[in-house]
């Protein structure tokens, strides 16, 4: 296990962390359940489902979950400067705190406008958490433990997701005389923001982000206290993933002078992160797992149910998530990144065919068994995507950028993820009520046109440091920390000998002078 987690210190700071990723899944998730509490409808002044006036009601939760992903994309751009500007551990504090007024907002709406300005509040919030926590986590994890450390990050997301489910079906049963049945569900979800804020006073910055303010004391310090094992006591890898982090940091710093102060676009090795991280995320939103998370409510009711059915069954379906990160947190170091996302976003692609052919021929008839099967392969859908697909997005993108533009790229990705979720949160509740089945024909091309151009022109990043994945795509590495050549072995075997002999400081230098680009802690 100590190649998994080295000490508890670091599984602690990558778990407390990932409290933010339960408030942003929560927050996102949480009108799911919403929409299926009758008070909801009548607190707003709504027409409910199957009531006339109800096409204006299905553009108005088009509209809660549109704004929310628009405030995320101005969060996630907010975080590619301040991220880098304030660090890592500032941004999610920030993000805690904007949340949670959000958050409370929401819950306090009293007509529509307020709930949607809201919305849009809480979104910027998430945005700005959702791009910082796997970024700091990758930051803060060994080479060979970074898959499972970044994985807390999809883990503690699924339990976002059941706690929405699971509380908005037991508020279901509250009486209809108050409006606490949507209210205190929307609340929950300043809790786990507030809970981050206030033990986030234990979180380091991230080492990466202190050498590049030319603070090398101190990041190296946090390296050997995140890093430092039963099996190595002092930090010899510790000390060569530093040595690597400086030298590569230096490489970083020269190209940095040729391009730009946001050179995510400027080179072509940079471009190519940029478009896999827009295209991964952007493209995974059209495999249908946010309609399904947000609107599974109303598909169920299309499938004949009614009632708490539809709600307990969307609780049990994000549930299934909790194990399928799990799944992947344990063996996505193992089987490699390539291989489970191509396997996952496969299974969802056949998944989506079966349930648009059953609904096509069974929707609005009484085959119990037809519409049975219906149900079945939505939950198989959810099982591809949890144990393959759910926290391997997160993961690829915080990973496959250099430290200096991490923030930038880490935004590019998630502001994909968003443009995605718009697009099928806007259309969703318009289009199953429109065009029913149909719906699935859009969440099957995409995703279908995703996994060709992922299998011919993403690398595999499995098993090597941060740094060492510039080389994946073209770029030099200063020094490897796998597979180092003999001459670089030498050359930080030299240096540490000299170092223990107390001949030089240079672990404790400044990078280089000539660039203090001093950020606030």
């Amino acid at each position: 296990m100590g190649k998994r987690i080295p000490n508890f210190f670091n599984l602690l700071v990558v778990i407390y962390v990932a409290l933010g990723s339960t408030a942003c899944s929560y927050g996102m998730a949480i009108i799911g359940s919403t929409v299926g509490q009758p008070t909801f409808y009548t607190s707003l002044k709504m027409a409910p489902p199957g009531t006339p006036g109800y096409a204006h009601t299905a553009n108005l939760l088009s509209a809660y979950n549109g704004v929310n992903a628009a405030g995320s994309i101005f969060g996630a751009a907010f975080t590619s400067w301040f991220a880098q500007w304030a660090g890592r551990k500032r941004n999610i504090q920030l993000g805690a705190v904007i949340v949670t007024v959000g958050g409370a907002l929401c819950a306090g709406s009293v007509d529509v406008a307020m709930f949607i300005v809201s919305r849009f509040i809480a979104g910027f919030g998430i945005g700005m958490l959702i791009t910082a926590i796997p970024m700091y986590q990758s930051e803060v994890s060994t080479p060979e433990s970074r898959g499972f450390m970044t994985c807390m990050h999809g883990i503690m997301f699924a339990v976002g997701y059941s706690l929405a489910a699971w509380i908005g079906f037991a508020c279901y049963f509250s009486s209809t005389k108050t409006s606490f049945g949507w209210r205190f569900p929307v609340a929950f979800q300043c809790v786990p923001a507030l809970l981050l804020l206030a033990g986030s006073s234990i979180l380091p910055f991230s080492p990466r982000w202190l050498l590049q303010q030319d603070r090398p004391e101190e990041a190296y310090a946090v390296l050997k206290r995140l890093h430092v094992s039963k099996e190595d006591p002092e930090g010899h890898e510790a000390s060569r993933e530093f040595y690597q982090m400086r030298k590569q940091l230096e490489l970083d710093r020269r190209i940095k002078e040729k391009t730009g102060a946001f050179d995510v676009f400027l080179t072509p090795a940079n471009r190519k992160r940029a478009l896999c991280a827009f295209t991964l995320m952007f493209g995974f939103e059209f495999t249908g797992i946010l309609v399904i998370t947000n609107y599974g409510v109303l598909l169920y009711e299309q499938l004949g149910l009614s009632g708490y059915m539809p709600l307990l069954l969307s609780a049990i379906y994000v549930t299934i998530t909790f194990p399928g990160n799990v799944f992947t947190a344990l063996y996505v170091d193992k089987i490699g990144r390539r291989k489970i996302i191509l396997v996952g976003l496969g299974g969802c692609i056949i998944c989506n065919i079966f349930e648009c052919a059953l609904q096509a021929n069974f929707l609005g008839k009484s085959n119990k068994g037809g519409l049975d099967a219906a149900v079945f392969f939505i939950f198989f859908f959810v099982v591809f995507w949890s144990s393959c697909l759910d926290a391997t997005q997160y993961l690829y993108v915080s990973e496959i950028f250099p430290t200096h533009i991490r923030s930038q790229g880490s935004a590019v990705g998630l502001i994909g993820l968003y443009c995605g979720s718009i697009v099928v949160l806007v259309a969703g509740p318009i289009a199953l009520n429109a065009i029913s089945w149909k719906f699935f024909i859009v969440l099957i091309i995409p995703p279908a046109c995703l996994w060709i151009f992922f299998f011919l022109f993403y690398p595999e990043t499995r098993q090597r440091s941060l740094e060492d994945i510039a080389e994946a795509f073209g770029e030099k590495v200063a020094f490897h920390f796998f597979n180092a050549t003999a001459e670089e072995e030498a050359q930080f075997a030299a240096e540490e000998a000299m170092q223990k002999h107390g001949l030089t400081t240079e672990h404790l230098e400044d990078v280089s002078p000539s660039h203090k680009e001093k950020g606030s802690y």
